[in-house]
């Protein structure tokens, strides 16, 4: 192993650390889903359509938001073994937005149809994605399918949340789009590139 210097860091390190934080923050998507309802009676089929349905459609979006970030977070720490101490700042702001995800979501699933609420969930997918676009330019440093890949969602939050500001209802039908950087990634994959 190499003697690293003063000012680098082992990702590797940071891997573990994103793992839990991803892991927690996952998992705490989910945390007020049980307390959404207070039923006097047993609830039936529409009782729970009703208070669940659109706070499981904000956890699924959020939850696949976050696996896919965490999948290209993986993917970036994988090229970068050792990493500069901006690299590793610039890394932990990144995991800080994954950590108020469940804060975000927690606010849309209970008044997505409030424009404020809408746009504030917006921009956090918007920093989020930014951020991501950020982290692949400070490994590549050039136009590569990755950052095309990641540059995609940003592209599709940005006018998602100035959607959201008109019609909060129509936003996250936006914002599901921006899944399409994973067939970005999929389809651009050059056969000289056995690394992506």
């Amino acid at each position: 192993m190499t003697e690293l210097k003063p000012d680098q860091f082992e990702m590797r390190r940071l891997e573990s650390l994103s793992n839990t934080i991803f892991g927690v923050a996952m998992t705490l998507l989910a945390y007020d889903l049980p307390k959404a309802a207070v039923f006097t009676t047993a609830p039936d089929w529409n009782d729970l359509a009703r208070v669940y349905s659109g706070k499981l459609a904000g956890f699924a979006l959020s939850f696949i938001i976050a696996g896919v970030f965490w999948i290209s977070h993986h993917r970036r720490l994988a090229r970068q073994p050792i990493g500069s101490r901006g690299d590793v700042i610039l890394n932990l702001f990144f995991l800080l937005s994954i950590v108020l995800l469940p804060v975000t979501n927690g606010l849309y699933t209970n008044y997505g149809m409030s424009s404020a609420v809408a746009v504030l969930y917006g921009l956090h997918l918007t920093a989020i994605a930014a951020l991501n676009v950020w982290l692949w330019w400070t490994i590549l440093g050039r136009w590569r399918h990755e950052i095309m890949a990641s540059l995609f969602p940003l592209l599709v939050f940005i006018p998602g949340t100035i959607v959201a500001a008109f019609a909060p209802h129509v936003a996250p039908f936006l914002w599901f789009i921006a899944f399409g950087g994973i067939a970005i990634q999929r389809f651009y994959i050059a056969p000289t590139e056995p690394d992506a």
